[in-house]
């Protein structure tokens, strides 16, 4: 059976650093065995079709190509349409309402509950706010992810220690499922 995913790659084409040019991630991913194969902007979104694998298995494989390959890590998440669609599904922010920089999703390669989060004062950071869901964080950030000391706390490696995290904005997290779409 043939399933779609999409691989989220963290902190690349950022500042000029970890260049990773998006032709080359599909060509890469081509050569893995993988169909269907695009990606969506510059910042390290590939969608991709596969018959083998489950999506821990689908990302080491991506990871251990792409530091073979460029010589440099980057971590990779790789989720299938059903798990993209239900974070969408289950957002507990009114997404329709908010423009895209005031709402994002931070995807985790496994599950996060309050305590990890614990020693974030939430009331200090209103309108700020954050909730949890199935291995996401749902951030809304009134004024931009760039200018927000939520996030800023958010992304603490104290705080993500053991997980790998990457943060992508609302437009994107709904142009992963229509792209994933079966």
């Amino acid at each position: 059976m043939t399933t779609t995913y999409a691989a989220l790659l963290r902190g690349i084409n950022v500042g000029g650093n970890r260049k990773l040019p998006m032709a080359d991630l599909r060509a890469l991913l081509e050569e893995l065995g993988h169909g269907d194969v695009r990606t969506y902007l510059q910042s390290g979104q590939a969608v991709f079709s596969s018959t083998r694998g489950d999506e821990e298995s689908l990302a080491a494989e991506l990871t251990t190509a792409i530091e073979k390959r460029f010589g440099f890590a980057v971590d990779v998440l790789v989720r299938a349409h059903a798990y993209l669609r239900a974070v969408a599904d289950a957002c507990p922010f009114p997404a329709a309402e908010l423009e895209a920089k005031q709402l994002h999703a931070t995807y985790f390669s496994g599950p996060v509950d309050e305590e990890r989060f614990a020693g974030i004062d939430r009331a200090a950071h209103l309108p700020e706010e954050f909730r949890l869901g199935d291995r996401v964080l749902y951030l809304y950030t009134p004024v931009g992810l760039g200018r927000s000391r939520l996030a800023e706390q958010l992304a603490r490696p104290r705080v993500n220690k053991g997980l790998i995290a990457t943060t992508r904005n609302w437009n994107t997290v709904l142009k992963l499922v229509e792209m994933t779409r079966p």
